[in-house]
């Protein structure tokens, strides 16, 4: 006889808007617990004396940054369909979270943590810089083979965490932008803003746009 699971994972692919920019990672996770429990979604527990639901984010997004690319699994104790799920979350969720695709996962399947590889991300300048002047600036920091960073009073560096820099472009507001791939794994993750900060312009002069999350598979 085939057993019925007991338990069904979702993945929920999303994206966190202008309104929640400032809204750090635990306050995120604390919205989405909150909207199942609005929603009424039959929400799966661990074990133990502490019992908490089970979600799981992909990869925390850093403080004052948007994404058009999270990812968030989560487990119900029974089955409904993706659309089901879809329509009573979007009058739960509040703005700031916009759902992409709801899409039924393998419980089996490795934690989302565990399998990322790399993050893509948009850098939008919010000043006017000369685009030849940036190029020029991206050549000579790839070109570099060590870039130190000081990251919570510890020296790392960041020139391994750079996979690219590309689609170095203008926007309509003559503000340039660039978009790069940077590993994503424990303890060698690599962030924009950095970025920014040594190719000798202010971090804060900067928006930052997450676009794509890598797999490892």
């Amino acid at each position: 006889m085939t057993e019925i699971p007991t338990m069904f994972r979702f993945r929920i692919f999303y994206a966190k808007n202008e309104a929640l920019r400032y809204t750090g990672n635990l306050d995120v996770h604390r919205i989405w617990e909150r909207s199942f429990r609005r929603a009424k979604l039959p929400l799966a527990y661990t074990q133990g004396f502490n019992k908490q639901p089970r979600i799981n984010q992909a990869l925390p997004l850093p403080l004052g940054f948007t994404s058009q690319a999270e990812i968030i699994d989560f487990w119900l104790e029974q089955w409904l369909t993706p659309n089901d799920i879809l329509q009573v979350l979007q009058t739960a969720l509040p703005a700031g979270i916009s759902i992409h695709e709801i899409k039924p996962v393998h419980l089996n399947e490795t934690a989302l943590q565990n399998r990322i590889k790399e993050a893509e991300y948009l850098v939008s300048f919010l000043e006017a810089i000369p685009l030849s002047k940036l190029r020029d600036d991206i050549s000579i920091l790839l070109a570099q083979p060590c870039l130190i960073r000081v990251r919570r009073e510890k020296e790392y560096n960041l020139r391994p965490l750079i996979k690219d820099i590309f689609s170095i472009g203008m926007n309509e507001d003559a503000y340039p932008y660039f978009y790069t791939l940077l590993t994503a794994q424990p303890n060698a993750t690599g962030r924009p803003d950095e970025i920014v900060a040594a190719l000798g312009y202010e971090p804060f002069l900067a928006r930052y746009k997450r676009t794509k999350i890598i797999f490892s598979d």
